[in-house]
């Protein structure tokens, strides 16, 4: 039996000593261990339909792991050797900054959830730089990695405009694609720069400082679940007419559904994890059909499984991501949920995940 077979038992009987520890805690312990190299690599099956291209890229599978884990940049080579076919770092500001007052993040543990109100959270742009400019010189020698740099704003800035440039013009050159964040709910304001002339200036600025200098990258927006639909006929729009490369669907929500205990339904913050996949998955297939399929998109939200992580692909994306399902669940996750998803695209007679992408909205 292989060991990603036996992992489940193995984390189950890990989770109670992380789930003693402070969320915050244990996570900043995942990291540390990480670090040292005590977390299981392994050599991840391959699977030939799961091998697919977006704007250009060539990705090994379509799953990969969500911004928000490793914020820093400290653990980019341990996150891809789970056996994610992409990571996406950050979010990354281009200042320090603490973030939120702790506690800033609570389990769910009856819903496998998570809310947190970290408030971008980041070392600045200077110190991640550093970390992925090594990761990318040992790459050189040994293996490279697919990797997304998530940039976000200062709490304090008075420019919010500026700072994505600042982003975007500090990490191209060593981002596989970046990631501009305005969907998150713990920094105020931000949310606000999804709406019409702020959106469509934003994006403007955006795509200049992507197409500036250099070989340009793909540029995504992520964007949140909780949008009416007014403003994702605006959203979708603005992203298709402003020569933005994609989208990320979505961030956490700021909705409570019945399913959170009513003690901490009460705690401000994002929610993530499974009851986040029905509303994300629904939003994700209006924007690809408003879009008509024009610009790829990136589901995330909820995905805890292969049929999970193939509803959003059939609903219109092109890759997915994961993170709170990894608290849960355990890091070998992303392998169970790559063997589902490839027989899942066998029973269906569909030989590659772009076949799929869609189907249940066109």
């Amino acid at each position: 039996m292989a060991l990603s077979d036996l992992w489940p038992n193995l984390y189950g009987l890990a989770r109670p000593f992380l789930f003693e520890m402070d969320p915050e805690a244990a996570h900043a312990f995942t990291i540390a261990l990480m670090r040292r190299g005590l977390v299981p690599r392994f050599k991840c099956d391959v699977y030939p339909s799961l091998q697919t291209k977006v704007c250009g890229i060539p990705f090994s599978n379509p799953v990969g792991l969500a911004a928000g884990f490793d914020k820093n940049a400290e653990v980019i080579s341990d996150a891809i050797d789970l056996g994610f076919g992409f990571v996406e770092l950050g979010t990354i500001t281009p200042k320090p900054q603490p973030g939120n007052p702790k506690p800033r993040i609570f389990r769910v543990v009856s819903a496998e959830a998570v809310i947190n109100r970290y408030g971008f959270n980041s070392d600045g742009a200077a110190v991640c730089l550093r970390r992925i400019a090594a990761f990318r010189d040992a790459g050189m020698k040994k293996k490279a990695g697919i990797i997304g740099i998530n940039i976000g704003k200062n709490k304090d800035s008075v420019d919010a405009v500026a700072d994505y440039v600042k982003g975007i013009a500090t990490f191209k050159s060593y981002a596989d694609y970046l990631v501009v964040n305005i969907s998150s709910p713990n920094t105020p304001g931000l949310r606000d720069l999804q709406a019409g002339e702020a959106l469509t200036n934003l994006l403007k600025h955006v795509v200049a400082a992507r197409d500036a200098g250099g070989k340009p990258k793909p540029v995504f927006v992520k964007i949140a679940p909780d949008l009416t639909e007014p403003q994702q006929h605006e959203i979708a729009e603005i992203v298709v007419s402003s020569g933005i490369d994609g989208l990320i669907i979505g961030n956490t929500t700021v909705t409570r559904p019945n399913s959170i205990p009513q003690n901490l339904a009460k705690e401000e913050g994002g929610l993530s994890g499974k009851p986040l996949f029905a509303l994300s998955t629904q939003v994700l297939a209006s924007i690809y059909r408003l879009t008509g399929g024009k610009i790829p998109l990136i589901g995330c939200g909820g995905v805890s499984s292969g049929a999970d992580a193939y509803a959003k692909i059939r609903a219109g994306a092109s890759l997915v991501q994961i993170y709170t399902a990894l608290i849960y669940k355990g890091p070998f996750l992303v392998s169970h949920i790559n063997r589902e998803l490839a027989a899942l695209l066998e029973r269906d007679g569909l030989k590659s995940v772009s076949e799929a992408v869609g189907v249940d909205v066109k």
